[in-house]
């Protein structure tokens, strides 16, 4: 008896001495952490996008991965500090939410891989070099195409064959307006129409602006994340200026906006999953193409097309991808 106490002993002893021999020896695994900046406070289906087609690649937020959010009150001159504050939680990637917030970024780091999702001109602004080829440590996707803000004059006006003269409420501060401004003033005027150029730099200059923009018989805003973070507030002036409006984010329309037209953004966060997983796996983003939008997608609310009295014509409703009745 004293000798198999003795030996069970020896047992226990012994596997109390290897269980943390082979616990350290089993492979442990690296938590990723992924920065996302951004202007303003994102619609939470853009951030729902990214963690979604993170999951699809097999990402485990809080064991994988671990996602840092950081936002501004929707104005650009904090963007340096929360892209310094992730820089110092040494992110291995950050996902920057437009040209700004790329811009921010890039200026504090050339080393740390950068993400930009919804970059209206990423050559023109100076985040890469060429689409194919972007050559420093930004790559990601841009939500522009040469003629897209032609399209947007074209369906308004399909939809308000009166529209002789156009607001076009816009950030001058933003890189990539003056290619913007050029393209839809080319629209309009090709449809014998004249642009009313509203400038906006602040929600300070909402209320300013409505009383221009009223005179006008259409809205067409310029993407600008200044607009998409007060999207409820440019919503409510609009409505109760009666103006039939088209944008290019699907958020509007969904809180009461007339039309949109453009890529989807969640697809685009979604998309965007992919590239932060390559980089994670060892590309660099010098290497990795800048993707286009291929698909566009056309919203339209019909609730509020009859508040304004409006008919949206079969062939514009045939081309709607959703429609909110």
């Amino acid at each position: 008896m004293t000798i198999l106490r003795g030996a069970l002993a020896v047992a226990l002893a012994l596997g109390l001495l290897t269980a943390p021999l082979a616990a350290r020896a089993q492979p442990s695994v690296k938590v990723r952490r992924i920065g996302f900046l951004r202007p303003g406070l994102p619609p939470q289906s853009w951030v729902e996008a990214l963690r979604h087609g993170l999951r699809d690649l097999g990402y485990v937020e809080g064991k994988s991965i671990v996602i840092e959010v950081r936002f501004t009150d929707g104005g650009t001159d904090k963007l340096p500090d929360l892209a310094s504050e992730l820089l110092r939680l040494n992110v291995d990637v950050i996902v920057a939410s437009g040209t700004l917030a790329a811009l921010a970024a890039r200026n504090l780091s050339r080393t740390v891989p950068i993400v930009v999702v919804g970059a209206n001109d990423p050559v023109g602004a100076g985040l890469v070099k060429e689409l194919s080829r972007p050559g420093g440590n930004i790559t990601g996707l841009t939500n522009q195409t040469p003629d897209l803000g032609m399209k947007r004059v074209e369906l308004l006006k399909e939809v308000i064959p009166r529209l002789a003269r156009l607001a076009v409420l816009g950030n001058p501060t933003h890189p990539a307006y003056a290619s913007q401004v050029k393209t839809i003033e080319t629209g309009v005027r090709a449809l014998g129409g004249q642009v009313e150029l509203i400038a906006v730099r602040s929600p300070n200059d909402f209320e300013a602006a409505f009383r221009i923009a009223r005179a006008a018989q259409g809205l067409l805003q310029i993407d600008d994340t200044l607009f998409t973070t007060h999207r409820t507030r440019l919503l409510e002036l609009t409505a109760q200026n009666r103006l039939p409006a088209i944008y290019g984010v699907g958020e509007f329309v969904d809180g009461g906006g007339l039309m949109a037209y453009g890529p989807s953004f969640p697809e685009m966060y979604r998309r965007a999953a992919i590239y932060v997983d390559k980089i994670l796996k060892g590309a660099k983003p010098a290497d990795l193409p800048v993707e286009q939008p291929t698909k566009f997608e056309l919203a339209i609310n019909l609730k509020t097309a009859k508040a304004l009295g409006l008919t949206i014509p079969p062939s514009v409703l045939g081309r709607a991808d959703h429609i909110i009745e």
